[in-house]
């Protein structure tokens, strides 16, 4: 399984995505593909579009050709649900000292969304989402998502962007690394259930040649 974004279905006019395809079947490969975005397939309230490329050997998994990518789900989360009450650290609070506050207090004032600094002007995700993590987070502050909090202006926290990423509760990073580290690590990252439910699916296609052989 592989996993990539979705602009590598179209980059060099599809021409790279075509080459990795050939190669894996040049391989002896049977390629399965899907772009799928966390939101529509992993009931997580991120927009997060990437490619999923599942290969089988046919020479082992003779079922290759039942398998489905899963099914789409309702998003019944919210992104009030993936925020804590208090951030992890006091320089996610944005003061007047910043040369981007006033024009940030203008703009951020919907305790129920999230915003993005692009430069030069905020933006409002009005798809009530949080817009896709990147490993430029840990480049940057305006490349962290930001949100409108108890009067105050602030970015997602690391542990927060941790879970938008579906990771567990009991889930930390490794102690004694910078904060800039922990939001590339995150934006770097996979959506933990979409690729659960992925490989659930490919668990059941091999089960399903397993059980045709009478193998256990």
């Amino acid at each position: 399984m592989l996993e990539n974004v979705k602009n590598l279905m179209g980059h060099d006019n599809g021409k790279t995505f075509a080459t990795i395809k050939n190669a894996l079947e040049s391989l002896g490969y049977v390629v399965h593909y899907k772009v799928m975005n966390a939101a529509e397939f992993a009931n997580i309230p991120q927009n997060r579009e990437r490619v999923f490329i599942v290969c089988f050997d046919p020479k082992q998994t003779d079922n290759y050709d039942n398998f489905r990518f899963p099914p789409k789900l309702i998003l019944t989360k919210n992104i009030k649900e993936y925020i804590a009450p208090f951030p992890e650290f006091n320089e996610l609070v944005y003061t007047d000292r910043s040369v981007i506050f006033l024009k940030l207090a203008s703009e951020i004032v919907d305790e129920n969304a999230i915003y993005q600094w692009r430069r030069k002007y905020v933006r409002r995700n009005k798809n009530n989402l949080c817009p896709t993590l990147t490993a430029n987070m840990g480049t940057g502050g305006h490349n962290v998502p930001i949100i409108f909090q108890g009067g105050k202006i602030r970015k997602l926290s690391p542990r927060e962007c941790l879970n938008f990423q579906g990771f567990p509760e009991n889930y930390s990073f490794p102690m004694n690394i910078p904060i800039s580290a922990m939001y590339k690590q995150a934006g770097n990252s996979v959506v933990v259930p979409l690729v659960v439910a992925v490989m659930a699916e490919i668990v059941k296609t091999i089960d399903a040649t397993g059980e045709r052989h009478g193998k256990q």
